[in-house]
């Protein structure tokens, strides 16, 4: 917590326990679902008193539990992400429209939107094919090199895409990744101009994926919407002639069910 601005913590309207209380709950993940109190005094950065009163407040929430020892969270935090879901208009009508794209093309299909340099996901409907990457709600991926994230960079206003390309870091993810700064810019423009997105083993070899953008009645990037596969399974060939029509339909249709 060391790390934060001078400006952050003098301003009033900023509550630095909020900040570090929802650093608590984020410490917890998949690879860590019960730590110590040592750990997560550890990784937040915070002395072992302050994580202890911290925990100790979750617990008495309902939020996280502990058997004396470890620590970890409960279902009610899950409160916190499904605010946001049911908050968005889309939600309830995309998700029988993913059904009906998954069923045609039987392969999974995906809903995300922009989060700083991120892309996390919002709906997801999975087949019952096994992929590398373990995917669900909430999920997040480098929006730079992921055909969704590269659809919600194309939408962006240029001042946002500006602010973007200064903070992101190309890290390649494959042999295949886009990790040049150039050849990135070229990318998400070819993206814009053509209204769809495909990305060829970029963030996993073996993988390719398509999207589109889901807009707004005023033609704003609202999310996007892909289909990914194996590459023995479907061509990239495929994707842009068999996948895009459906995936093109599908986002049209959600776009015309959100209210004006």
């Amino acid at each position: 917590m060391s790390g934060r601005a001078s400006g952050e913590s003098e301003d009033k309207d900023y509550i630095q326990s909020l900040v570090r209380g929802l650093e608590v709950i984020r410490t917890f993940t998949r690879y860590k679902p019960r730590m110590t109190l040592s750990e997560v005094a550890q990784h937040t950065g915070l002395s072992r008193a302050a994580a202890r009163r911290f925990l100790l407040t979750l617990v008495r929430e309902n939020y996280a539990e502990t058997d004396g020892k470890y620590f970890s969270l409960r279902p009610k935090v899950l409160d916190l992400g499904f605010s946001y879901l049911s908050s968005l208009p889309m939600w309830e009508v995309a998700q029988p429209i993913m059904r009906d794209v998954v069923n045609e093309l039987q392969e999974s299909c995906s809903l995300s939107v922009l989060d700083g340099l991120d892309i996390v996901y919002v709906a997801r409907v999975p087949t019952e094919r096994v992929m590398t990457i373990g995917l669900s709600i909430g999920s997040r991926l480098p929006a730079f090199c992921t055909s969704m994230g590269r659809t919600l960079l194309a939408g962006l206003p240029p001042a946002e895409l500006a602010v973007f390309y200064d903070r992101v870091k190309l890290e390649p993810r494959t042999e295949r990744t886009v990790a040049n700064m150039v050849a990135l810019k070229d990318a998400v423009e070819t993206s814009r101009r053509q209204g769809w997105t495909l990305v060829d083993q970029e963030l996993e070899m073996g993988l390719r994926s398509i999207a589109v953008p889901v807009r707004n009645r005023r033609s704003e990037v609202l999310a996007a919407l892909n289909v990914s596969t194996h590459v023995g399974r479907n061509s990239a060939e495929t994707l842009k002639t068999r996948f895009l029509p459906v995936l093109l339909d599908a986002a049209q249709r959600i776009s015309a069910s959100l209210p004006q």
